[in-house]
């Protein structure tokens, strides 16, 4: 079974991507977070950066593309070709509501001959293998049989399965047992997405579904950087991974504000695992100067390294 990091606007951008590749590892590609090609043809400075040159890279990534335009996609797929990357990915899965109001990303999904059009153009002759990244549907689980005709048509490298639907964005539980219709039912490889918190949870679904190609893994990460090791993370590795992000943050991301708030994202994900903390947390969501982070944040550290002292684990396994 492979593991895959799920590109997370705002959260895995390239300093993140390095660093956790850097201090924990385990994940075998990481996917790059979207980016959207305009009539210009040419990358922003901030795509400039976030999509280096594939050999300048330790470890595989694959490049994420949001569109409707076929035409657009091709482009960005040379792009990425010419870059030395080995695969690209269609985002059929962003739930954003500027997103869909323009039929892109998981709009496209309550298009259906829309996106079999796009497809047909993508497919005719791209210049890297397309992977596709899509949900169960718009509105309803039950669009997905429908959804997955239309992609058995083509040769897509692997077809990523986020089992929720657009209108359910990332909340409730994930319908797990649409995969098991999709193992049976693709004709392409798949990749299993949603509600993988533990490596418990990722050994359940390759015991469930071993036809199943991969398994993505989002916010479990993000939660636990060092999930898919084997030991539990360690207190001291993950205060040295926050550090690390944050000096590199206060560089790029252009002062300690931007890069006090762009970790606190990634906190939102750790403390709800870290029970005992809520004084702690209420005091992190509303730090706004670097010192009170840094504060906090080290207090964090020490009473999660005394824990471990104690024989606990840093960060508990959720249930």
């Amino acid at each position: 079974m492979r593991y895959d990091f799920a590109p997370m606007e705002g959260l895995t951008d390239s300093v993140y991507r390095r660093l956790h590749h850097q201090y924990f590892g385990g994940v075998d590609r990481y996917y790059i977070p979207f980016f959207s090609p305009t009539a210009h043809k040419k990358l922003t400075a901030r795509e400039e950066r976030e999509l280096p040159v594939a050999s300048a890279v330790p470890f595989t990534a694959v490049p994420q593309v949001l569109t409707r335009s076929p035409e657009d996609f091709l482009w960005a797929a040379g792009v990425c070709r010419d870059r030395g990357y080995a695969e690209i990915n269609l985002n059929l899965g962003c739930p954003s509501g500027t997103v869909t109001a323009k039929g892109k990303g998981s709009g496209l999904l309550a298009r259906p001959d829309d996106l079999a059009r796009l497809l047909d153009e993508i497919f005719r002759d791209p210049p890297l293998p397309v992977s596709v990244k899509t949900r169960l549907g718009f509105r309803s689980p039950e669009e997905f049989p429908a959804l997955l005709e239309i992609f058995n048509r083509y040769p897509i490298r692997e077809l990523i399965v986020h089992l929720r639907t657009r209108e359910e964005f990332y909340s409730g539980a994930a319908h797990g047992e649409w995969f098991r219709y999709a193992a049976e039912q693709s004709k392409n490889p798949l990749c299993y997405n949603g509600d993988v918190r533990t490596r418990a949870d990722a050994a359940r679904i390759a015991r469930e579904f071993p036809g199943a190609n991969s398994v993505m893994i989002g916010r479990g990460l993000i939660a636990d950087p060092g999930m898919l090791l084997p030991q539990p993370t360690r207190a001291e590795t993950l205060e040295r991974f926050y550090d690390a992000l944050l000096s590199e943050y206060l560089t790029v991301l252009g002062g300690s504000r931007n890069a006090m708030f762009r970790l606190k994202e990634s906190w939102s994900y750790l403390l709800p695992r870290l029970s005992g903390l809520e004084k702690q947390g209420k005091r992190l969501r509303k730090a706004t100067d670097l010192g009170t982070y840094r504060a906090v944040t080290g207090e964090i550290f020490q009473i999660l390294k005394e824990r471990e002292q104690d024989g606990r684990t840093a960060v508990p396994t959720v249930d």
